[in-house]
């Protein structure tokens, strides 16, 4: 393994702009300066293998060629990991580098159905697969913490010279503006959203559920490349786990304040957000919201019923007692909301429980309900269309032992990414209980969503 010193860059997009135009490029953004959680910045492309995953189809490309397999799609990660990068779980060197090569990209939403049995109702109309995670032997590396970049290669000496070389020029490639060329519409009216909350209340009345996420879908026609859209989301919505990914398919934009799961030196956290208020206009208003979030009894009820899930979930891949809830009911503000967020640790028995674990937590309980798999199954009744990306999760797997995932929340897909435009698609909901009320309910998505849809009206 190599670990080669790289000038510190404060921007996570700058070594990204030099390996944009590889294979398969990802960047794992924690927005700093601006935003003050996240440590680190990852950019990286050109796998050694893909991993797909889409309608039941899972494929693997490497070396110029793609098959088809009847493999779990969770279980082909590790092994083309094992079979393709070194173990660095007992390497000293390696214990303090958050990446050194190994499993990274796209969990969708509709991934969990190669998981659970679920109906098939909603309308699948984005190409973006299910799932696509490349297995990469590179990656950059930015510590804002200790205010240093440095690439860490797991190819040979030739390669590696090579890809520095790329990284210390300056980018060729040019970008072409983002535009949209109309308003966003919703998949939903505000009568239709109203119909399917009270649907969502009644099966909560008549036990099938306590809490079901419900959202909606906006959607416009857009010119230029999203890569320039999100450059500019992420000044005016900067939250710590970001990615911008490129598929075959299209494009993924996350603006991301939640994680979903990760996983050093054995200890697991997740990181549940539930409860929301918007930003105040004024310094007073502000604080009455935010006080008014952490005194509110709905929402710590709403938060409460998704931790027990969450620890049912750790539970099942922990060892006996280890769960535990540090932190409770803390609020973290961002740019455009006040969210509730409770941390959830627990302890796993060794490495090789990662890859169960993040199975076996799929999709994330906070943006399903509970119980899980009786919400997923209201979710794809009462949403008109599938989730695609949004509500899964991009993150990583190292081969060091360590995993850090994302929820896929203030998420945006395209059905393309180059330059010639297409469709882009974003989405808001939120976690309905017996005592929610509807017109709130409603308001509640676009406070989410408004900070992404208003940046890109103004690009």
């Amino acid at each position: 393994m190599y670990i080669i010193p790289l000038p510190f860059a404060e921007n996570a997009c700058h070594y990204f702009e030099a390996i944009r135009h590889l294979p398969l490029p990802l960047l794992l953004d924690s927005s700093r300066p601006a935003s003050h959680f996240g440590r680190y910045d990852m950019a990286m492309a050109a796998p050694l293998a893909v991993i797909t995953h889409k309608d039941g189809l899972t494929q693997v490309l490497q070396d110029g060629i793609t098959r088809t397999t009847q493999s779990d799609a969770f279980e082909l990660i590790g092994q083309l990991q094992q079979q393709l990068l070194q173990d660095l779980s007992v390497s000293e060197l390696a214990a303090d580098i958050p990446f050194t090569g190994g499993a990274a990209g796209l969990f969708g939403y509709d991934l969990g159905r190669s998981i659970e049995t679920m109906p098939t109702l909603a309308k699948a109309d984005i190409a973006v697969e299910d799932m696509c995670v490349g297995i990469y032997p590179w990656a950059v590396i930015t510590d804002h913490e200790l205010r240093t970049s440095y690439l860490v290669s797991q190819l040979d000496d030739p390669q590696t010279q090579a890809l520095m070389q790329t990284l210390t020029q300056p980018s060729s490639v040019m970008t072409s503006a983002f535009a949209l060329k109309g308003d966003f519409n919703s998949n939903m009216s505000a009568q239709e959203y109203a119909d399917k909350f009270y649907r969502v209340i009644d099966y909560i009345h008549a036990g099938d559920c306590y809490q079901v996420c419900l959202a909606q879908r906006f959607s416009a026609a857009y010119a230029g490349n999203p890569w320039f859209a999100y450059q500019q989301l992420r000044k005016a919505s900067p939250t710590p786990f970001s990615a911008y990914m490129e598929t075959n398919e299209g494009a993924l934009l996350s603006l991301s304040p939640e994680r979903f799961l990760q996983v050093h030196q054995g200890r697991v956290e997740t990181k549940p957000i539930k409860g929301t208020r918007p930003r105040g206009d004024t310094p007073e208003l502000d604080k009455a919201l935010y006080e008014e979030l952490g005194a509110s009894p709905k929402d710590r009820s709403e938060n409460l019923m998704i931790v027990d899930l969450l620890r049912n979930d750790l539970s099942k891949h922990c060892q006996p007692f280890s769960v535990k809830v540090p932190d409770l009911f803390a609020i973290e503000s961002y740019s455009n909301v006040h969210h509730l967020v409770t941390t959830v640790t627990g302890e796993l028995a060794s490495n090789e429980q990662i890859l169960p674990l993040l199975k076996g937590a799929f999709p994330g309980g906070s943006i399903t309900g509970a119980p899980k798999l009786r919400a997923m199954e209201i979710i794809e009744e009462l949403e008109p269309h599938r989730r695609n990306g949004y509500t899964g999760s991009i993150g990583y797997l190292s081969s060091n032992g360590r995993m850090d995932t994302n929820i896929c929340i203030r998420t945006l897909v395209t059905d393309s990414k180059g330059d010639d435009g297409g469709l882009i698609y974003c989405w808001a909901g939120g976690g309905l209980v017996a005592d929610s009320d509807c017109e709130s309910e409603y308001q509640e998505t676009f406070d989410k969503v408004n900070n992404l849809l208003d940046g890109l009206r103004a690009l």
